[in-house]
């Protein structure tokens, strides 16, 4: 019994590492975003500091692991038994939940997937002590903890996007976009200013439980009964150094950007660190209380009075030591971190760039509500303090790092103001989530930099639902994933628990291998990066052309797979088939629209007057490939229909004909694919000949099959199904012969 208990440890152990690992990936948008977006520095500088401050914080945290411990379960009503059959759901709950939001690319709360997990897990144990017995739920679960979180959720949303929002329209009209004319009676303030509060934040909350404040007497009650000198101090003596590095030429904002990456990582690492290991130290140390207390008493019954107070577990210092060593690994290595900073710097950057979301019904109502709003208020704004609000907003020449999505001083701001309100919510004990508050802040900054031009706010405001809608998601996933877990482990013994351990480590495997594939498929859109970055014309064409290339190769396979999904679906009576070319045709549809914008994006970066020759054979290729994919759809309506309806198959005759008029398309979009991915177009008048006779066989194949309608004894359904699928073969080559000669054109000089 005991073997098996330890078994469940040592899973538990490697899931904590596993959680480790995908926890600062998820978190890493915290406090790497507002750096990376400004090109503050190399990205290995960044994720130097940021690993820097993630040990730092790691190693010298205290290591509270009271919400695991005592904060939601009162351990003084469970047995070891209940308690491992809580954790191992915990933390197979937030490891799932993690991974999978990382593999989307999307920021949620670590704090939240762990509280609402070990709420979730409690309750269902609870929920089985209180049929047997007089126990209330009040008595087993800690629900103002719970309570306490999701104020915290609205609090962090709405707080940290409208002070956002605030400050940085206040520092835009006294910096504008071309601060670096603005600086000579600013920046020693504002430099002091940002420097004391992120300052403080360490103090507050990074630093606020470690051992190298306590040994100097720096305790939080100290700190508390001296703040007003402590900020005063700071403010008089960062703001006279913040003067004197700027009179050396020093890049004050880079400082500020660097100081607030490396004070948030070490305040994620040290506070939130409980979100990965807690639940695995509390569940070892009640398994070793047990081994040296139980006295031959069951798992079963023995209660696990231990977690109701401090921690005493041997050697949690070595634990929090390693931990901080997988979590700067992490950071450095990990791909999902960069994915999920990504969306952040997208939603957030001052250019158009690439949309990464589409556009929703809210998004368009509330962008045509705040237009109507804005029009509004204008009436009752002098016209004069009008203009020079806008010239104060004038983004001609925006003093941008080469790359940058955003220029440093909202990158500042975004860091300060993160570490200001977690300040604030520490103070007024409210537990804001570092990744609501981060995430926030951005929107918010982004916006009153009028970054949300009538062009993309759509987009970001879908991006922004999207993402807040996942927060909520992550709460009722974890509180519902978990209660199941935790049932099934107490009712399904230690088999359930093999199963369980099972299944988590078959997800977690499987949400990789979707990753690698989804990262093989993003090749397209880094050189889509490449391209924005760049700001040479000719490289910029070069990239544009490679860009072209590989979205028009990928319609053309895409092509060649749905067309014949489409047609062995019919002459086989595969709905299987047919409904994986439905999703094939959305997903694509979905996904061209993306490409197209971007290639656009991209003509209006390279030399204009290689723009105006190329335009008219760029944008006939780009209606060739959208009328591909409406033409697939509708060549598959009638055929879903049919085989769903389980209308009477393709007679033998009508599959006879259609099979090599199949083969003969599926060669002809094979050489087009080829010769437009390699660039080849030496042979192209000899393929756009093939493709005509493929047209006229086609043709003849469709005049005899009229022929056919006109007999008395034909099935009209099967005979007029057959007639449309020829029709739309014939415009699918038809307009495939668009696309070759648009691309050769447009390639060729």
């Amino acid at each position: 019994m005991d073997f098996f208990y330890l078994g469940i440890l040592v899973f538990l152990i490697v899931l904590a590492t596993f959680d480790l690992s995908v926890g600062v990936a998820n978190d890493a948008v915290n406090f790497m975003s507002p750096a990376v977006g400004a090109k503050a520095a190399k990205f290995r500088t960044i994720l130097l500091v940021a690993a820097i401050g993630i040990f730092v914080g790691a190693s010298t945290s205290s290591g509270m692991m009271d919400i695991a411990r005592h904060g939601i379960l009162n351990p003084l009503y469970y047995t070891l038994d209940d308690v491992m059959c809580i954790f191992l759901g915990v933390a197979a709950t937030d490891v799932i939940l993690l991974d999978i939001f990382n593999t989307l690319g999307m920021p949620t709360s670590t704090t939240v997937s762990m509280v609402f997990g070990l709420l979730g897990g409690s309750t269902a144990l609870a929920m089985s002590k209180m049929l047997g017995s007089g126990y209330t739920y009040a008595e087993l679960i800690n629900t103002d903890k719970a309570l306490s979180v999701i104020i915290g959720i609205f609090l962090s949303v709405a707080i940290a996007f409208v002070v956002g929002l605030i400050v940085m329209w206040i520092t835009r009209l006294v910096f504008t976009f071309h601060y670096k004319k603005h600086l000579r009676w600013s920046i020693a303030l504002f430099g002091g200013l940002s420097v004391t509060s992120i300052f403080y934040f360490l103090l507050v909350s990074g630093l606020k439980n470690s051992t190298l404040l306590t040994a100097i007497g720096w305790t939080p009650d100290w700190i508390d009964a001296h703040r007003a000198t402590i900020l005063l101090s700071c403010i008089v003596g960062f703001s006279v150094l913040m003067e004197v590095l700027h009179l050396f030429k020093v890049n004050i904002f880079r400082i500020v950007v660097l100081f607030g990456t490396f004070a948030l990582a070490m305040a994620f690492a040290g506070n939130d660190l409980v979100n990965f290991i807690g639940t695995p130290l509390a569940g070892l140390e009640s398994f070793l209380d047990f081994t040296a207390n139980g006295n031959g008493t069951a798992a079963s019954q023995y209660t696990v009075s231990v977690l109701a107070g401090e921690s005493h577990l041997p050697g949690k210092h070595w634990f929090l030591i390693g931990a901080g060593v997988i979590m700067t690994v992490a950071i450095c290595t990990s791909k999902k971190a960069q994915k999920v900073v990504e969306t952040t710097v997208n939603l957030s950057r001052q250019d158009e760039g690439e949309e990464v979301f589409s556009s929703s019904k809210i998004a368009r109502r509330t962008v045509r509500a705040v237009l109507s709003a804005t029009s509004f208020v204008g009436r009752f704004v002098p016209a004069g303090m009008a203009r020079w609000i806008d010239s104060r907003f004038s983004q001609d020449s925006v003093e941008l790092e080469e790359g940058a999505a955003f220029d440093q001083v909202r990158a500042s701001i975004n860091l300060v103001l993160a570490g200001l309100l977690i300040v604030v919510g520490t103070t007024l004990q409210l537990p804001l989530s570092t990744t609501y508050v981060a995430f926030m802040v951005a929107m918010g900054s982004s916006l009153a930099d009028r970054a949300w031009g009538r062009e993309t706010a759509v987009y970001r405001i879908t991006g922004v639902i999207t993402v807040i809608g996942g927060w909520f998601i992550t709460a009722g996933a974890a509180f519902i994933v978990s209660y199941l877990i935790a049932s099934i482990n107490h009712f399904g013994g230690f088999i359930a628990m093999i199963l369980v351990m099972c299944v988590v480590a078959a997800v977690v495997i499987s949400n990789n291998r979707r990753f690698k594939q989804k990262k093989e498929q993003d090749n397209v859109d880094t050189l889509f990066r490449q391209l924005v970055r760049s700001h040479d014309k000719e490289e910029t064409w070069q990239l544009l052309l490679e860009h072209v290339r590989r979205t028009q190769g990928d319609i053309l396979t895409f092509t060649r797979n749905t067309f014949r999904s489409i047609t062995q679906g019919l002459m086989h009576e595969n709905m299987k088939e047919l409904r994986a070319a439905t999703q094939a045709i959305d997903d694509e549809k979905a996904l061209w629209k993306r490409y197209r914008r971007k290639e656009i994006l991209g003509m209006r970066k390279i030399d204009y007057l290689l723009a105006v020759e190329k335009n008219t054979w760029f944008h006939l290729g780009c209606n060739s490939a959208t009328q591909i994919i409406y033409g697939l759809k509708r060549m598959l309506e009638p055929c879903v229909e049919h085989v769903d309806n389980n209308f009477k198959p393709l007679p033998q005759d009508y599959v006879d004909e259609l099979i090599p008029v199949c083969n003969d398309v599926d060669r002809f979009l094979e050489s087009a694919y080829q010769m437009i991915t390699e660039g080849d177009f030496k042979n192209v008048d000899e393929l756009l000949v093939e493709g005509n006779a493929v047209k006229s066989r086609i043709s003849q194949i469709r005049h005899s099959q009229q022929d056919r309608i006109q007999r008395e004894d034909s099935n009209i359904k099967l005979a007029l199904l057959y007639l449309s699928t020829l029709q739309e073969t014939q415009e699918l080559v038809s307009i495939s012969r668009h696309l070759l000669r648009a691309s050769k054109r447009f390639q060729t000089q």
